[in-house]
């Protein structure tokens, strides 16, 4: 069998974002994942059925760092000899490309998945400008998860076009649609989490699902919902997810409004999302940037219409008046209207539901991504 190894930052995006996948080419390829320590990294071995392999790497620019993990990742790959190495996660990607390609190794993959240098400017953005494309010098094949992504690579001139490939309709997992089904949670369980959330059966609940950080528009969100609810009665907002306040917090007035608002309901990171998402009315995902978002496939799984910034990713899953509604990025005023419309007719919630989960499962089903990559794979010599 050949060996395939694929690499990330951290061991969480190989044991979440990935799902499913390693276990899969684990039937075709010798599979390794390699990422930073943690119990994350047991998790991908014993949900997957793959070998692990832990190297450090840091989210961080730190060049010294740096320098130990790409000789740690070359000798690693020195000695495994991959057929293919392919990399996720901007930092991984960079040690990673570099690595393999002085590791001699044959086919080297890397999927954007997002790219946080957008949001940056000046001399960080021109450093990071290089970066971005030193790393997809190196790699052999460039796998942007949205047309989008694709665009802004050939626009800033990363790659050329020959070298960008996207896999299916995008996305880098797909999703499982029988595990994100709304029927899979029973009345009893959504009635104890609204008892225990206080919110009632005639609340119209909005749900945020991701990082609490500046980058995913939180501040803008929370300042439209605390505008929206001192005009309104009936409506929540659940926020979940983790805290980074040391790389990107929150603005002390979102802190602030967050604690005030009674209305807002911060749940922190959760092992499941799915009852959460099952007693809301609308996904919001207002972001500044984005690869293929996941949470907008999980709500939309589940039936949920989205509201969504028009950013590349978030505006090629939903299609504004289908099954969701698309608002400029880092605008309080057009996302609080665009939630308001909802409050004020709640009916377009069940018109956009209806055509939120046939969507997905007619074009990002998981073994349908996972097929047309194993092609992909399959198709290097």
């Amino acid at each position: 069998m050949k060996k395939l190894i694929r690499i990330s930052t951290v061991p969480s995006s190989l044991r979440t974002l990935l799902k499913g996948q390693l276990k899969f080419m684990s039937h075709y390829f010798e599979v390794i994942g390699v990422a930073s320590d943690g119990e994350a990294l047991k998790e991908v071995m014993q949900n997957e059925g793959v070998k692990t392999h832990s190297i450090e790497m840091t989210r961080t620019i730190s060049p010294f760092k740096d320098l130990i993990s790409t000789i740690k990742l070359y000798r690693f790959l020195k000695k495994e000899k991959p057929f293919i190495v392919h990399t996720h996660t901007p930092k991984a990607g960079t040690l990673g490309m570099l690595a393999s390609r002085l590791a001699g190794v044959p086919h080297r993959l890397h999927t954007i998945a997002g790219m946080p240098l957008l949001e940056t400017k000046g001399a960080k953005r021109m450093l990071l400008d290089s970066v971005e494309k030193f790393t997809y010098k190196n790699a052999t094949l460039v796998l942007p998860n949205s047309l989008g992504l694709k665009n802004i690579a050939i626009e800033n001139k990363y790659a050329p076009k020959d070298k960008l490939k996207i896999i299916g309709n995008g996305s880098s997992n797909g999703i499982d649609v029988k595990h994100y089904d709304s029927e899979l949670i029973s009345k009893e369980e959504r009635e104890h989490l609204k008892s225990e959330l206080k919110i009632s059966n005639t609340d119209i609940v909005f749900i945020f699902i991701g990082r609490m950080v500046k980058d995913k528009g939180v501040n803008e969100l929370v300042a439209a919902f605390d505008k929206l609810s001192k005009m309104h009665k009936g409506c929540k907002l659940i926020l979940m997810g983790p805290r980074e306040n040391a790389l990107d917090p929150l603005d002390p007035e979102t802190e602030t409004l967050i604690i005030n608002n009674t209305n807002i309901i911060e749940v922190g990171l959760q092992k499941d999302i799915r009852p959460f998402v099952a007693i809301s009315s609308v996904l919001v995902h207002p972001s500044y940037r984005e690869g293929f978002p996941n949470v907008v496939l999980q709500g939309s799984c589940m039936g949920l219409p989205c509201i969504v910034s028009d950013i590349n990713g978030c505006n090629e899953i939903i299609e504004n008046e289908f099954n969701g509604l698309i608002v400029p990025p880092k605008n309080i005023e057009a996302l609080k209207n665009a939630m308001e419309r909802i409050l004020k007719d709640p009916t377009i919630i069940n018109e956009m539901a209806e055509n939120s989960r046939s969507n997905i499962v007619k074009k990002y089903q998981q073994e349908y991504i996972w097929k047309e990559l194993l092609t992909l794979y399959q198709s290097l010599t």
